[in-house]
């Protein structure tokens, strides 16, 4: 019998009927963009659940990270991790900056702040570490490392929504500014999205210019901006989604809880621990050396049996395109990176994926345990 698809990810999506109203209420206003009374309730809302200040909305993320480094001014050099959605060095290339890639923490997978500060030249002038999977950075090491060389620290916080750091406030207080997505893939989704969090009303100001062309006015514009603006529909339905939330983050943790329970004892797999303030984004695992399949070999029997985890993040960005032929980074090894890349495996985790569906997940990964083949040589 053929079982159904299982993804590693699927979209929170409230029911329909309830996204009707706030549809009705677009359609009577005609105001379908620029700064319309549900992209102005959802900046308001948004900053109030995530407990920050100043946050601006934005039509995605990438948008939001390509503005971030435009509203510092970030020139020259600019650190950060290999191990990330490619969206991270692309925001850099957009501004015509050049990255500059440093090894991991093993533990957390976020950037080792000791080979941040060793990687610093005359010409660095900024950090742009990544929470991973939602995981914090080591943010007081890598302030100091910033406030010691006076550089700029962007995080690019695309999957920290609701992440807290160790004294209990939001991680994205963090740093000079926090750029979030709220694409579909993400706990929170607005359809496609992102915001940028900044420290003080100024810095938001001067970000909302940024993202409407540059316009204060109707006939003054003060910088060249971009047309980064979220629409009414999906900031209509992102005050919807706060409404769901909370459930779907408890889901999260159940489902992470129930992995964790019935995985504990299957060697070879290593299991990060939570903190506290999770948001339970992704569940990573590390296929080692005593599993009996390669991590390659889980993916491949994963998706033979139509479950779809994913190898988040490999390859690494710099053995991608654009990145792999560039002549300063052949000498520069990740040794830590390379090692997680080539392991880790994302299992699926979403507040609508089933108890079933976890134990028919985890019964996939037992059964090369009970049934062991002999590994491929690669």
């Amino acid at each position: 019998m053929n079982k159904k698809p299982i993804t590693v990810t699927s979209p929170l999506l409230p029911p329909l009927e309830q996204f009707i109203p706030y549809l009705e209420q677009i359609w009577a206003s005609k105001q379908l963009t620029n700064n319309g009374q549900f992209h102005q309730q959802l900046e308001v809302a948004l900053a109030a659940y995530l407990g920050v200040e100043h946050l601006s909305l934005f039509a995605n993320g990438t948008t939001a990270l390509i503005t971030a480094l435009q509203a510092l001014h970030v020139q020259g050099e600019v650190i950060t991790t290999p191990y990330s959605f490619v969206a991270t060095a692309h925001a850099l290339l957009w501004n015509r900056l050049t990255p500059v890639f440093v090894d991991v923490d093993e533990d957390t997978f976020n950037l080792d702040p000791a080979a941040v500060e060793a990687a610093i030249t005359e010409h660095t002038t900024a950090i742009m570490p990544v929470h991973c999977y939602g995981r914090p950075c080591d943010v007081d090491a890598l302030q100091a490392v910033a406030d010691r060389h006076g550089l700029k620290l962007i995080y690019d916080a695309a999957h920290a929504f609701g992440v807290k750091d160790d004294s209990g406030a939001s991680i994205l207080r963090h740093g000079d500014l926090s750029v979030l997505s709220l694409h579909a893939t993400k706990v929170f989704n607005t359809f496609e999205g992102g915001a940028i969090i900044s420290p003080d009303a100024a810095t938001k100001q001067h970000i909302d210019h940024l993202r409407n062309f540059g316009f204060v006015d109707e006939v003054t514009v003060v910088t060249p901006g971009i047309n980064g603006k979220m629409s009414e529909i999906h900031a209509a339905f992102g005050m919807l989604q706060l409404q769901h939330i909370d459930g779907a983050l408890q889901r999260r943790q159940q489902v992470d809880q129930l992995y964790r329970h019935l995985l504990a004892d299957v060697p070879g797999l290593t299991l990060k621990v939570r903190e506290q303030g999770s948001n339970y984004s992704y569940f990573p695992v590390l296929v080692g050396e005593a599993f009996p399949l390669s991590r390659d070999e889980l993916y491949q029997q994963l998706r033979d049996q139509q479950v779809h985890a994913r190898r988040y993040f490999y390859p690494l960005i710099t053995e991608m395109g654009p990145y792999r032929e560039m002549p300063e980074l052949r000498e520069r090894p990740w040794p830590r990176a390379q090692k997680i890349a080539s392991q880790v495996i994302c299992l699926p985790i979403y507040p609508d994926l089933s108890d079933e569906d976890v134990a028919r997940i985890v019964g996939i990964v037992r059964s090369s345990v009970q049934a062991p083949c002999v590994k491929k040589v690669s």
